[in-house]
Order: C-alpha cells, then structure tokens, then sequence
C-alpha cells in the first residue's frame, strides 16, 4: 500500500512539475518525490502530448487548415505547461549567448529579465517549430507524432542528467530543487516511456528521426560540459525543445526526399 502511494505521488510530481493542473489542491506531494520525478519525465510527456495531439486532431476535423491546427496544437501544450520549456529556452538562449564564462553564463540564466538572445531564440523556435508541424500534417502526417516527439523528448532531456552533475547547489536553484541519482532499473522504466508512444505512428516512425535527436542531446550535453561543466532546470527545458524540434525537423526532411 505504501508503494502504491509513493508511485501516486511521484506521478502527481511530474504532472505538477510540467503543468498548471492544480492537483495540489487535492494530494500533498512532500519536496521528495520531486527530487524522484525525473524517470517520470516521459509519462509527464504522454499527457502534454496528448493535449496537442487532440487539440490538432479536434482542429483538423471542424475543418482547420494544418498551420492553425498546428498553431493551436502548440498554443495548448504552452497554456497548460505554463510556458516552463520556453522560460528554460529563452534563459539558455540568454546565458549562453551573452556569457563568456561559467560564473556570468549562471548568472545571466537566472536572471528573470528576458534579453534579446532569449528572444531571437523563441522567436526563431516557435517560428521553426509551427512551419515543421504545418507542413508535417499538411503531408498527411498524424497528430500523434506530437504525443511521440513529446514523451520521446522528455526522455531524452532526463538523460542528460545521467551524464552531467548539477550546475548550482540546491541553494542556488531556482526551485530549490536538486534532483538524485536515478537507480538503473528507474531509467530502464524511463526509456520504455519514453518509446512507447512511438509504437503509435510506427508506420511513420523514423529511425533518423530518433538517431538525430540522440545527436542533438549529445551536442547539448558536450556544449554545457564545456561551459557549465553541468546542467540547469533551463538547460533541461532548452534541451527538451531542441530535440523535439531537431525530431520532427528529421522526419519532415525524410518525408520531403522520397
């Protein structure tokens, strides 16, 4: 019963940690479980895929076109996440791009002022993103792509803690929080999370696709080894969309060439 009542509470971490959904108005979820909520990553993923995947399909179907269906899609992950990945990006964008050491690159991401490199940045994200899906869909792709970029980047992104120590301490974090050691057979249950959805559009499915995002992390862990020397919270949330995006940017180059 005990252990039932730790896994409730590690999932309720994760759907709080990546969403607005007020479930702490109904379970107290105690600072450890989310020190725990990372191999949950992915299955935070299936739910905000999910509400793209529908809110797109819901679109198509009263008779969208595919760029406002897909703008919608992107508009309903960002609502009901709280914008938490393109904070992170907008502050990577930020710290990376104006500074020139470990110490000021830290201080600029936890810096809440926005400033032009972590606008360019979204701008140049969003813009990317919404002409990949458009033109995904607009090709006959299914919204469930979405579900399956979203858990399958989430489960790259929690990866890069495997390989990288934290940046800060917990006194220094933005939320307080440093995550612990995942044990090997919590990473294996990550990984099947993280997969699992692609078994969905597996018609579709890209092995380049996946190939290139495991790319895309390894450049993002090698670029923050070298100036961080670790991770961040907004390292993790860039990370996230740059994999993604690098995912279906792959699948969309693929469908083009045949």
């Amino acid at each position: 019963m005990q252990g039932l009542q730790n896994t409730f509470k590690r999932v309720a971490a994760a759907v709080m940690f990546f969403t607005r959904l007020p479930l702490w108005r109904v379970v107290k979820v105690e600072s450890r479980y989310f020190e725990r909520v990372v191999p949950l990553w992915p299955l935070a993923g299936w739910l905000t895929g999910s509400v793209s995947a529908l809110t797109c399909w819901a679109g198509l179907w009263v008779g969208l076109t595919a760029s406002v269906a897909t703008l919608l899609a992107i508009l309903a992950r960002t609502l009901l996440t709280g914008a938490l990945h393109e904070d992170g990006l907008a502050d990577f964008c930020d710290g990376m791009g104006g500074g020139t050491d470990r110490d000021s690159t830290l201080r600029i991401m936890k810096d809440s002022h926005i400033g032009t490199y972590g606008v360019l940045g979204l701008v140049f994200y969003e813009l990317l993103l919404w002409q990949t899906l458009s033109a995904l869909v607009g090709r006959g792709m299914s919204p469930l792509m979405l579900l399956a970029g979203d858990a399958l980047a989430k489960w790259f992104a929690s990866t890069m803690l495997y390989f990288l120590p934290y940046a800060r301490n917990a006194a220094e974090a933005k939320n307080r929080l440093v995550y612990v050691r995942t044990p090997w057979s919590e990473r294996l249950m990550s990984l099947l999370l993280g997969v699992a959805p692609m078994a969905l559009v597996w018609r579709e499915a890209s092995v380049v696709g996946v190939v290139m995002a495991a790319a895309a992390l390894w450049l993002m862990v090698t670029w923050m080894r070298r100036r961080l020397a670790g991770y961040t919270g907004d390292c993790c949330g860039a990370t996230f969309l740059v994999v993604e995006l690098v995912f279906y940017v792959t699948l969309l180059t693929e469908r083009c060439m045949r």
